[in-house]
């Protein structure tokens, strides 16, 4: 716990970082759920996005925002896979919300989400430094 010996949380930082990491990947999971329910749906919107092989961008898709949360919120290889959410939510950034190369209404929405994304990231980065805490299949 010496990365974090210049917090003064006490014996709460273990249930506060099992709860930022819960927090950090809710948005996820949340709407990773409809992607893989709805896969084909995925698959299409890959296409109109662009993407390579949108078949394997949807499958990328859905283990990273339904399978690596659940690792996440348990504490299981958290610090790889918060090294992985890093780039995936950057990648996410650039191609779902390129707003340079948008005009009107879609310009504000898709800016907001960009930073949204970057700030994310951010907290992946937080996250693979610090780890999971005492909470978590990590520490066990």
């Amino acid at each position: 716990m010496n990365s974090l010996r210049y917090l003064s949380f006490g014996g709460a930082t273990p249930l506060l970082l099992l709860i930022a990491r819960l927090m950090i990947v809710a948005l996820f999971f949340i709407f990773g759920l409809p992607k893989l329910t709805g896969f084909s749906g995925t698959v299409q919107y890959m296409a109109m996005l662009g993407a390579p092989a949108p078949t394997v961008a949807a499958g990328v898709a859905v283990v990273m925002e339904v399978v690596a949360p659940i690792l996440i919120a348990l504490g299981f290889f958290t610090r790889p896979v918060a090294v992985l959410f890093f780039f995936y939510t950057l990648g996410t950034a650039f191609i779902g919300h390129a707003y340079w190369n948008m005009t009107g209404d879609a310009v504000q929405p898709n800016m907001i989400n960009f930073y949204k994304n970057v700030s994310i990231a951010g907290a992946f980065i937080l996250l693979a430094i610090t780890g999971p805490g005492a909470i978590s299949l990590d520490r066990r």
